[in-house]
């Protein structure tokens, strides 16, 4: 049986939405082990003189807790 934690983190990006996933996905994956996914529980845009500045995601992180031995 395996136990999985899941977190709340928040990643940001001038690019995209999808780079900003990516951004924290993998600095969750540096931090965590047995990341198993992700979904996306809000977007948001910083807007300033008529262009998106930052592209912000708060997603929800899901990785598969060590078994004890």
């Amino acid at each position: 049986m395996s136990v999985a934690k899941i977190i709340e983190i928040s990643s940001m990006s001038t690019k995209s939405f999808e780079d900003a996933i990516q951004n924290g996905l993998k600095r969750a994956e540096s931090s965590l082990k047995n990341v198993k996914g992700a979904w996306i529980a809000e977007q948001k845009v910083d807007y300033a003189n008529g262009q998106i500045t930052h592209y912000r995601v708060i997603m929800r992180v899901t990785f598969v807790l060590d078994k004890d031995d």
